[in-house]
């Protein structure tokens, strides 16, 4: 459910308090123009829309399909398109090399997501095929992602399903959709509008209220009831809904009382604060319209708008309604501000690669991935493979096609690391480590090159005096060939062993040293060409030591999180990018924005870029959200990565929604986007 009833009730409680009686004599604004009635003499929804001849309306007319009607209301073109409940347009999406209007409907004959190309009054169908939405859907609205420009559709149910899915062009031109995630609620669910600048969602929920939730399918839905029947300012049943957008200051919610036969208005910049109520009347001073359904706002100029319009349902009628949005705004004195126009992208705060494959997910629900490590094959790099952690349960082998070699359920693994060339019984091995959780101790194995399989060689459990082990990372002194391992836990310490051949096939940790911090730390990745270790204090910033065992305790701070506003913490996983000579790149997870922040390897270190990994819908593979651990390879790991790859966990892995997993992004992309170079 989207919001627990515990939580509702905390919700309903405060807009109570605040509520006040109903007001009585509210102003009224006039519909100041109509379309012409529909073919079919049905309207469900209608919305308007912008193009260089000034613009009109797309109508959903029940069984007469989609109809198009110019700035004057007249019709000028329709499709057929089942029964239609609802419509809602995006601008400015790319249909095989052309910028195109898109017009989302809601075919409920068979329950689908139907799309359509507009251009002037025609409108052509150009999805690869009706999208089944699998319930009994109400309305769609449409929302072009801040961080990757993606088109999402909204689509609400009967049933209180809020289902989120990507519209996506396929090889061949044609839109498609695949669901991200679905939010519930407990009962119908009306219509829904989004704030784009924002990326807020509102979706009214009919007999609960107004709720709104970000729009970013890889965050937390965050929800929050607005308003509510009975005990705010809605009078039995939530309706339409519009938002308005004249930049800061004017920013405005729409909420239809249908029952109340009047408009609500919210004050979006603060915190949806109820302004006051209109009702409306038809044109040449007719009846009001007693029971306003759907509703869309329009803040850019129309002719004879110029502060842009508010189109009504009419659900009595059988035509729909605009109202000036000046008349609203004169109404209730508040300010129409200096709109802004859909059609104009929010930039993106970053620039966006895509996965190209991912992991099947860890069998543990919750937050359960937690750290990779990424091993190359020593003579065929397509059979390279990547070791993860699984923090409730074990470690996983995975191939480069992100499938499972091996499962090991050996105990609650946090984080992961690995080095080449360990002597184990005179022969060189790669060994894995591994920080336990379940009885505090590092857990060690060798990967064998033939079966790609762990084996376990620690001599006995080898403890690490920690209440909580977690953070982990590995290191080989170039100088004498030793391998050590870096592990902390929920306090400030960071303890150093060096890892020994026990004699006997096994492998025993020897403890050498402590570093310590003023807080909490996890992500570590430690230079082996350079001997430096690169920590990071989560809500600090970037540290770098000496990883060698007679380092000592000095610190330098290369980068603190509060300088660098295009990060946020915690700052969290961390690896790097070997260009060799002791060049290169460190990449840190920035969990707090979902991003990831580039430094070069070498010299002043300084700040490079960041990159957000966005959903690649023709592979089926979603964004990476809240990502805890990373690992950065500069080798060849086969077709798809020859010039090597990061691995992140995904802590929101949508698109379906499941338990969450490993991504794989390859190095090429991130370097092309940042102007990197590649090995």
């Amino acid at each position: 459910m989207l919001m627990k009833s515990t939580a509702m009730a905390a919700a309903l409680a405060v807009i109570g308090a605040s509520a006040m009686a109903q007001d009585a004599g509210l102003p009224t604004v006039k519909a100041t123009l109509g379309t012409a009635p529909s073919a079919s003499g049905a309207v469900a929804a209608a919305v308007p829309y912008l193009d260089g001849a000034g613009g009109g309306f797309v109508g959903a007319t029940a069984l007469g399909g989609l109809e198009v009607y110019d700035r004057a209301g007249a019709r000028v073109g329709s499709a057929p398109a089942g029964e239609v409940g609802g419509v809602d347009v995006a601008y400015g999406f790319d249909i095989a090399g052309r910028s195109s209007t898109v017009v989302a409907a809601i075919d409920t004959t068979d329950n689908s997501l139907r799309l359509y190309r507009l251009d002037g009054a025609t409108l052509t169908e150009v999805g690869a095929r009706s999208v089944p939405l699998g319930f009994a859907a109400e309305n769609v609205c449409l929302y072009r992602g801040i961080r990757d420009g993606a088109l999402y559709a909204f689509v609400v149910g009967d049933g209180g399903e809020i289902d989120q899915q990507l519209i996506y062009a396929d090889a061949n031109g044609r839109l498609d959709a695949r669901q991200m995630r679905r939010l519930n609620v407990i009962s119908t669910v009306k219509q829904c509008a989004v704030d784009a600048g924002s990326g807020t969602v509102y979706a009214s929920e009919e007999s609960v209220g107004v709720w709104r939730f970000d729009a970013n399918p890889e965050a937390f839905a965050d929800p929050v009831l607005i308003d509510s029947p009975r005990f705010g300012k809605i009078t039995e049943e939530s309706g339409g809904l519009a938002v308005y957008d004249g930049g800061e200051g004017a920013r405005w919610l729409i909420a239809a009382d249908p029952k109340g036969g009047r408009l609500n208005v919210y004050n979006r910049d603060q915190d949806d604060a109820y302004v006051g109520s209109v009702t409306v009347s038809g044109l040449e001073g007719g009846e009001a319209i007693g029971e306003p359904g759907p509703l869309f706002a329009l803040s850019q100029p129309m002719p004879g708008f110029p502060s842009g319009l508010l189109l009504v349902t009419d659900e009595d009628g059988s035509n729909f309604k605009a109202v000036s949005f000046a008349d609203i705004a004169s109404a209730l004195n508040i300010t129409t501000g200096a709109p802004v126009d859909p059609r104009v992208r929010v930039q993106p705060p970053v620039v966006t690669v895509l996965a190209t494959v991912e992991t099947a997910p860890v069998s543990s629900f919750g937050d359960a991935a937690d750290d990779p490590a990424i091993w190359q094959h020593p003579t065929d790099p397509s059979l390279s493979a990547v070791v993860g952690t699984d923090k409730k349960g074990g470690l996983y082998v995975y191939d480069m096609q992100g499938r499972v070699i091996q499962d090991l359920r050996d105990g609650k693994m946090n984080n992961v690391d690995l080095r080449d060339h360990f002597m184990l019984g005179g022969h060189p091995v790669t060994l894995v480590t591994a920080s336990n959780r379940t009885d505090k101790s590092i857990a060690i194995y060798t990967l064998d090159p033939a079966t790609r399989q762990l084996t376990n060689v620690a001599d006995g459990v080898q403890p690490t005096e920690l209440d909580d082990p977690y953070g982990q990372c590995m290191y080989r002194d170039p100088a004498t060939g030793r391998t050590y391992v870096f592990i902390n836990g929920d306090d400030t310490r960071k303890r150093q062993w060096e890892l020994v051949d026990a004699g006997n096939g096994k492998v025993r940790a020897v403890f050498v040293r402590e570093l310590t911090f003023a807080s909490q730390t996890e992500g570590c990745v430690a230079d082996d060409e350079t001997g430096a270790l690169y920590v990071n204090e989560e809500d600090v910033g970037m540290w770098r030591a000496r990883a060698a065992a007679e380092g000592g305790s000095d610190m330098t701070l290369v980068r603190a999180v509060a300088d660098l506003p295009t990060t946020k913490d915690d700052y969290e996983g961390i690896g790097i990018y070997d260009l060799g000579d002791g060049r290169g790149y460190i990449v840190l997870s920035s969990q707090g924005n979902d991003t990831y922040a580039v430094f070069r390897r070498e010299g002043e270190q300084e700040y490079l870029g960041s990159f957000a990994v966005a959903a690649n819908p023709q592979a089926g593979i979603d964004g990476i959200s809240e990502t805890d651990g990373l690992d950065i390879s500069s080798r060849n790991l086969g077709p798809g990565f020859e010039h090597g790859a990061m691995v992140a966990q995904d802590g929101r892995n949508v698109l379906p929604v499941e338990n969450q997993n490993y991504k794989y992004v390859p190095w090429e992309s991130i370097a092309r986007a940042l102007n990197l170079e590649m090995r």
